[in-house]
This record gives structure tokens, C-alpha cells and sequence, in this order.
């Protein structure tokens, strides 16, 4: 095993499967399968998901939303995520706790990297929603910043694309995937790996990055294995 702590970072858009909105529950299933299965194998995980399937707070302040206000209900949808994740682990046997950047007892616990910390060794699977807590800050920052806070080894990004591209390979047929690239190339090729915030935290506390494709069923047990399936973004 490559890894003993894992801040695992979720995609909010994932999450809709098929639907193009909401939660897929066949998806949210899968990914819990896989989440089980990592922790079975003793990895410690700690959890960020994005809100993207519901709202997405830069959007809305393109359509007229206040920015500040929709931000804040793009918290708001990474809590729905989380519960909804959190529910799902708790059907087949995993134990989980949902920690919120805001307060929102009894939906969750307030965030501490003391009390994220302990769980995670007393066996739990930790979701850590409400991104910073703060506007102007999208999730990809708050994963950066959880890892960093929690320790983790590694942050594994899942996403729908199985790694880094030279353009994004959705729409440019011709783009190269690299298997390995440094936080400053990332930033000087301006790659969408995760926002340039994001990016820069994690390179200023030397949190390396996995970006690999979630959405196919054994790739996170895959990563854990040391099998090179995506890109790895570091020092």
C-alpha cells in the first residue's frame, strides 16, 4: 500500500451519473463500494466533496447571484453531498462522520483537524463539507487546505478524466495525458489540475496530487495499488 492517509477529493458533477443534475444513486453506490474497500484495506480517508451537481456558486453569480451568497450555497450543496455519501457508507457497514466548516449541529459536527484526525484513527471515514467556510474559495481550495490540515499523504483527486491533460481532452482530441508533471508546470501551462489557489497550497506544503478517473469502478483500489492509471502533480 503507497499510502497511509488519503484526503480523497470528490467530484460534485460525478455525482449526477447519468442524470445531468442531482445524485445519481448508482454512482454514489459505487463510490461507496470503492471508499469501503480502501478502508477494509486499513487506508485512513478523509473526504471533500465538490457541490457542482447542485449549485455552483460562480455560475450563479453569472446569472445575477450575489456572489458571497452563492458561494455560500454552494456550501450548502457539498453538505447535501456529504450526507448523502455518508448515508450511503452507513448502509454497507462503514463508519463515517460528517464534520461542517459552518455550524450546522445536528446535520454536523464543526470542523477540527483534532477531532478529523481522531476519528480517522479510531477507524472512521471522515467527510469534511462546507468547503472553507469562507467565499471566493472553491472546494478544490478546501480539499488542498483539509489535506494539509489532516496530513495526509496524498491528495487523490477523482475526477471524470483519467489524469492531466496538455488541453483538456474532452474537447481536443489531439491532447497528450501526462503520467507525471510539477506543481509549476501546472501552474505555467495554466492546466485546469484544480484552481491556481488550490495548486499553490499544495505545492508550499508539499501535498502531491493524484488525478485519476473515480467514475471507473476499481480505479481507487487501483491508485492504492500503485498501479500508474493517472498523474501525479508534485514537487
Amino acid at each position: 500500500m503507497k499510502f497511509k492517509r488519503i484526503l480523497l477529493k470528490l467530484s460534485g458533477e460525478s455525482l449526477m451519473g447519468e442524470q445531468g443534475y442531482g445524485i445519481d444513486v448508482k454512482r454514489l453506490n459505487e463510490y461507496a463500494e470503492q471508499i469501503r474497500d480502501a478502508h477494509a484495506k486499513g487506508v485512513q480517508i478523509g473526504i471533500v466533496i465538490g457541490g457542482g451537481n447542485i449549485f455552483r456558486g460562480l455560475s450563479g453569480a453569472g446569472k445575477g447571484f450575489d456572489r458571497v451568497k452563492g458561494d455560500q450555497m454552494g456550501m450548502c450543496a457539498t453538505v447535501i453531498n456529504s450526507l448523502a455519501l455518508s448515508s450511503a457508507l452507513g448502509a454497507i457497514g462503514v463508519k463515517n462522520r460528517v464534520l461542517t466548516a459552518i455550524r450546522m449541529e445536528p446535520i454536523g459536527e464543526f470542523y477540527s483537524k483534532w477531532k478529523a484526525v481522531e476519528a480517522m484513527e479510531n477507524g472512521e471515514v471522515v467527510i469534511m463539507s462546507g468547503g472553507t467556510g469562507n467565499p471566493y474559495f472553491t472546494t478544490d481550495t478546501g480539499s488542498s487546505l483539509r489535506g494539509i490540515e489532516i496530513e495526509a499523504d496524498v491528495m487523490l483527486k477523482g475526477t471524470r478524466v483519467d489524469g492531466v491533460y496538455t488541453a483538456d481532452p474532452e474537447k481536443d482530441p489531439t491532447a497528450t495525458k501526462f503520467s507525471d508533471i510539477s506543481y509549476d508546470e501546472v501552474i505555467a501551462r495554466g492546466l485546469k489540475v484544480m484552481d491556481i489557489t488550490a495548486t499553490a497550497m499544495c505545492k508550499q506544503n508539499n501535498l502531491p496530487i493524484y488525478v485519476f478517473n473515480m467514475d471507473i469502478v476499481g480505479n481507487l483500489a487501483r491508485v492504492l495499488e500503485g498501479e500508474e492509471i493517472g498523474t501525479y502533480v508534485h514537487a
